[in-house]
């Protein structure tokens, strides 16, 4: 048996799995992206008196909405879809389609309009969609969409406001 002072290889492996193990952990719980730089800067306050209680939780805290709960999911105008937070331009309508999912999806972005950052939010990496100028979370961007991207950017409706032609 060895005294409390000496390591023992036991003590060793467990600080080992301990330390190795931090990373993992603070990256499943990280905070959304600031906007550290993004063009539109304001405060959290200043957020939540612009932003309504939903629009907040998703764009502000990286929440996600009940699917089938946006009317813009059934939206068949055309028009662009535009970031309830800043307007900033981000989809054409005729980059939508119905994914059958509950969210409003998007097959590609307008040139410039988002930007992208890997999110481990649930345990395993996920690709984030933000405002490109906000920073305003919106969803995220799998690869099972139709031709010709491949891509479904499955977005919130609630972080949407639609503006038609």
């Amino acid at each position: 048996m060895s005294d409390l002072t000496t390591p023992t290889r036991r003590s060793f492996i467990g600080w080992l799995s301990a330390g190795a193990a931090v990373p993992a952990l603070t990256a499943c719980g990280s905070a959304p992206a600031e906007a550290k730089n993004f063009p539109v800067k304001l405060t959290n306050a200043q957020w939540r008196g612009k932003l309504t209680k939903a629009e907040y939780y998703v764009l502000r805290e990286a929440g996600t909405e009940r699917p089938y709960s946006s009317p813009l999911d059934k939206e068949k105008r055309k028009g662009t879809f535009v970031c309830a937070g800043c307007k900033n331009r981000l989809y054409a309508s005729s980059t939508k389609y119905d994914s059958r999912t509950g969210w409003p999806s998007f097959w590609k972005p307008l040139s410039g309009a988002i930007v992208t950052q890997t999110d481990y939010k649930i345990g395993y990496p996920r690709t984030e969609v933000l405002c490109a100028d906000c920073g305003g979370h919106l969803g995220h961007v799998f690869s099972d969409g139709p031709k010709p991207t491949g891509k479904r950017y499955c977005m919130n409706g609630v972080a949407m406001d639609f503006v038609p032609a």
